[in-house]
């Protein structure tokens, strides 16, 4: 059931904007940040947020490679195209990238560090000094529901095992205290900064250090709204930030070309170097001994050019096997329980 977090809306309902947003304290961070960003822009308008607890977030034992897409998303946008929501604010890596019919990407927001990071346990640190994943002995247990995080770290380093890792940041963090089976866990690092617990982050896992390429649109936030409702696209467009979101359109292209998902393992980086978008992207097997890896760098000044740079990448991943790796990972899941 809905709660909502929100002072009472004034008289004039069509200078109120009721923002829709998962209940969990992360989320609703990332709620307050884009108001926050909205009414210094736009503040003749009224900013009322509402959190709700949706699929994902009520079923915290099940694997999330196990589960169907839209699990943070679509019950948000039932009350989006119900006019109970007038835009709905998401981690943009939760989004699927292909939206439901009269929904649309109204903006992508300055992108956080879209890394993930490794957090060893407190104790191990204070005892042996670990620091990296190459610190860590063999057989050495990491926490992490993500298939693309294990099948990298199952590439890179085969003598890890891993456990399964289900909660908000707080819980991980606690879980990682207390299992004794824990040497660490996997986070993305806008998450603790977004939470000001930053300081727990090891180390920084990207290509050059690590080997782990991040989630597609891992870091931004993207604003859901009504397509064609202009009143709310009007004031969306002072929050677009245009590297963030070319980079992310390539980055949601190249996995839509693929056809995956938060359940697929592929990993994607993307820089502006130069002037030109560097993207890289792997697409890796469950077991980490098969791995296709491409980069690029081109000048993309145009969301048109951003989608086909990013389909042209997913094309050249799958004549080079990308795709065989996919179909064998898609053949193997169970049916989605929701």
């Amino acid at each position: 059931m809905a709660s909502t977090t929100a002072r009472a809306p004034p008289q004039d309902a069509s200078k109120t904007i009721n923002v829709g947003t998962r209940k969990s304290l992360l989320a609703m961070t990332q709620a307050e940040i884009v108001v926050a960003a909205l009414k210094a822009a736009q503040p003749d308008y009224t900013y009322v947020i509402h959190g709700m607890t949706t699929a994902g977030d009520r079923d915290q034992n099940s694997a999330l490679y196990n589960l169907g897409k839209g699990l943070w998303t679509t019950q948000l946008e039932d009350k989006l195209m119900a006019n109970e929501y007038d835009l709905v604010v998401h981690s943009l890596k939760d989004m699927p990238t292909t939206l439901p019919e009269g929904c649309i990407l109204g903006c992508t927001t300055t992108r956080e560090d879209p890394r993930d990071t490794l957090v060893i346990k407190q104790e191990l640190v204070d005892k042996h000094g670990w620091k990296s994943l190459a610190d860590l002995p063999d057989g050495s247990v990491i926490g992490t529901s993500s298939l693309r995080r294990i099948a990298q770290l199952r590439r890179r380093y085969p003598s890890l095992k891993f456990k399964d890792h289900r909660g908000n940041i707080h819980k991980r963090l606690q879980k990682l205290n207390d299992d004794p089976e824990l040497s660490g866990i996997i986070l993305a690092a806008a998450g603790l900064q977004r939470m000001g617990m930053d300081a727990h982050i090891s180390q920084f896992l990207e290509s050059d250090s690590g080997g782990i390429l991040h989630a597609v649109g891992q870091g931004a936030l993207g604003v859901e709204c009504r397509e064609g409702d202009e009143r709310v696209l009007n004031i969306l467009r002072s929050l677009q930030d245009e590297k963030t979101t070319l980079a992310c359109i390539a980055e949601r292209s190249l996995m839509r070309t693929l056809e995956g998902g938060c359940s697929v393992p592929i990993g994607v980086e993307t820089h502006w170097v130069d002037g030109k978008l560097r993207l890289r992207a792997t697409v890796v097997s469950l077991d980490g001994t098969e791995g296709v890896d491409a980069e690029e760098a081109e000048s993309i000044s145009t969301a048109e050019a951003a989608e086909e740079y990013g389909k042209r990448v997913a094309l050249d991943l799958v004549s080079r096997g990308a795709g065989k790796i996919l179909d064998a990972i898609n053949a193997a899941k169970p049916v989605p329980t929701v």
